[in-house]
Parts: C-alpha cells; structure tokens; sequence
C-alpha cells in the first residue's frame, strides 16, 4: 500500500447549501457488469515476498501463491452514463472460501498511467505490498478507477467521493461475478482498505454500502489512511494559508475536478492568478508555486473563507464524508505530522463519528509520521486490525 507525492486533495469552504447534484452511483445493479477478463499471472509466495525484502516483516507474511487477472466491467461515470472501467483481482491458490478485500489505490498523475492495478507493473502499489495482502488469504479487487486503465482516455475525478465509491463497488461486484464464473470459492466478508486518495476512497465506499447498498453486500471491516474526508475545512485550511504548500498542484487538480463535475465551469483565471492561470489552463498538472495566496486569487480565497460562494462550497461539502455514523468496525490511520493531508481530516472524522454513536471507529495516530514515512506502520497496522475480523 502506499500512495506517491501526489495524492491528497482539496480546497474549500464552510457548511454550504447544496447545488450540483452527484450522479454517481446510478440506481439498479445490472445482472451482469463483468466485461472480460484476463490472466496477467501466477506468482509464488517466494516471489512475492521478495518484492518487499527492505521490510522483511512484511515479507514474512507471504503465504500462499496467487494468481493475477485483469478484469473490465461497467461502472457510471460522473455523468450517470456507464463507462468500460478496469482493474486487477488478486486471487490466492487455496481450497478454502476466501474474504474479498477492495483495496482502493493513492493518486496516481495521468503521466504515471502504468501503475494503475490493472497494468500490474513492478512500480506500481499493488505489484509488491498489496499482492503480499493478497498471499496472507485475501481475494483483492483492486479498481483502477475511472481514468485509468480501459478508461484512461477519460478525465479521472479526483478526489470525487461519488464516482471512487461507485468504481470501487462495481468492481467488488465484477469481482463476486468472475470468482462464481471461475469456481472461486469467496465468503460473505468483505474489507475495505487505501491511503491517501485510496483512504478517501475507502472511507466513501464503505459508507456507500451502508447507507445504499447494506441489503446486496456488508462491510465487515475498514481501515481508511490519511484521506481527505473534511474537506470544506481542508479548502479553509489550504486557502487561508501564510506557510508554504509542497502539494499545491495536487489541490490544483481537486479544483479543477470539482469546477467540472459539478458544472461550474469557470474560466482558470476565476481561481487562479497570473500567469498561472493561463499555464494551468494549456497544463493543468504544471508547476505552481508553493504559497496559495501567490497561486489563488484574492477574490477566491475571500469567496470561500467568507462562505459566500455557494456552487464551489456545496461542490467540497459534497465531499464532506467525515460525518456519519458507520456500522461495521472502522479504523483510521494518520501521521500527526502530515503536512500533505493534515491530521485533523481523520481526528475529525473520529470525533464525529463517536458524537454520532459510533461503537466500532478507532483512531491511530501515527506519531511523528508525514504522509509518505507512515505507509509502512499504516500496512501494517491496518492489516492486523482487519485480521480481527477475519
């Protein structure tokens, strides 16, 4: 598991009034939403362990050999129209019926295509740790999402809580369908694990299932990382700002995710001062500087500090999923010291969860770590929380 230096979130405002409904996820489930499948390969346990020998505990845990296959399947898209999405399934080579593990990746830039899940590349997250995951007795679907893989000629939504819930579901669905088409043996269990983008991904598909999906499908236990899940006080945060932001090209490409899903449509000099503007608007993932208030406009940063831009507010609020009241164990992982997705994202979520009568949410600190030197204690941890529930 891991993420890259690129892979947070966003900008933005207070508690807003709704505008710009989220299409995703559509209504009734298809019979059918497996496409095609393929078999990339098969790998021993030795194997599997060597990918990860600079933690050698981690290698420890490789068990069993699995297969590797690449699956597409239908899955909206931000729009509500279906789109061809793809992603990789780790299947374990065991007799016995198997808990299904989604395990949703970090943020991924369109010029790194070759490390979505479905590429299976040895840079990639799920080609060392994940698949060690997969060998301790876990099915893993892991979905590329929209803008990756069979959907790469598409914009991915960044950061939007909707369409990485509704891709990640629909391949935990595609996945059910292979492993009965295949005669894989699967139990009712199903995990939920990412960081950073893949924590808010993991966080919006596990409330996804609870709250619309609990009669086809039970969450039995996840364990978000460093996601982005309060937004409107991560944009507060972000544009409010008098310190330097080594990430502000990743919160650039939240903005403009929001601008166009939510149909705002404003012109990269709305948001943006020069001459960035007129840079991000021929490239959108180029260089910024590291100050927002040199990046953002004034008359921006004043709109959503003050609350009163109402479209771009109810866009982040749409992305607000800290607040809710989780039934299945919850657990979330954060490095006190991240600079990149602030602490307050899961201490927030976690306060409002137990203020909502949450039994099963825990919150783990991890002291001292950043957004990249926690990835290794988050693996770990996360995987023996869940193996509670095993």
């Amino acid at each position: 598991m891991s993420c890259t230096k690129d892979a947070s979130e966003v900008s933005s405002p207070a508690t807003p009034t709704p505008s710009a409904p989220t299409p995703a996820p559509p209504a009734p489930t298809p019979s059918s939403l497996l496409v095609n499948s393929s078999l990339i390969g098969e790998y021993s346990a030795t194997d599997l362990a060597s990918r990860v020998a600079e933690a050698p505990v981690a290698g420890a845990l490789a068990k069993y050999p699995i297969r590797v296959y690449r699956l597409t399947y239908t899955t909206p898209n931000t729009d509500g129209k279906p789109v061809t999405a793809s992603g990789a399934l780790l299947v374990p080579t065991v007799p016995q019926p198997l808990p299904l593990l989604s395990y949703q990746h970090g943020t991924i830039r369109p010029s790194d295509e070759d490390r979505a899940p479905s590429h299976y590349s040895t840079n990639s997250e799920v080609y060392s740790a994940v698949s060690v995951l997969a060998s301790t007795g876990y099915i893993v679907s892991a979905p590329d999402y929209i803008g990756y893989g069979a959907s790469k000629a598409l914009p991915h939504p960044y950061e939007h809580a909707a369409s990485l819930a509704s891709a990640s579901l629909d391949m935990m669905r595609a996945a059910r369908e292979f492993c009965r088409r295949e005669n894989i043996l699967l139990n009712d269990k199903n995990f939920l694990l990412g960081y950073s983008e893949g924590g808010f991904a993991t966080m919006a598909l596990h409330k996804l299932i609870e709250e619309k999906y609990a009669n086809e499908l039970t969450v039995t236990a996840s364990a978000p990382g460093a996601g982005a899940y309060h937004k409107s006080a991560f944009a507060n945060y972000i544009l409010s700002s008098d310190k330097p932001l080594n990430f502000l090209s990743t919160y650039v490409w939240v903005l403009d995710t929001y601008n166009r899903v939510y149909g705002i449509n404003r012109p990269f000099a709305y948001y943006f001062n020069p001459p960035w503007a007129a840079q991000l608007e021929k490239n959108s993932f180029g260089s910024v500087p590291d100050q927002p208030k040199q990046l953002f406009t004034a008359s921006f940063r004043t709109s959503i500090l003050t609350n009163t831009d109402p479209q771009m507010a109810a866009a982040f609020h749409d992305n607000d999923i800290y607040d809710w009241q989780p039934k299945a164990p919850l657990a979330l992982f954060h490095g006190t010291a991240d600079d990149y997705v602030p602490y307050f994202n899961s201490e927030d979520a976690y306060k409002a969860m137990q203020a909502r009568g949450a039994k099963q949410v825990e919150l783990h600190p991890v002291p001292g770590g950043n957004h990249f030197t926690s990835v290794v204690s988050y693996t770990l941890q996360a995987l023996g929380f869940i193996s509670q529930y095993y």
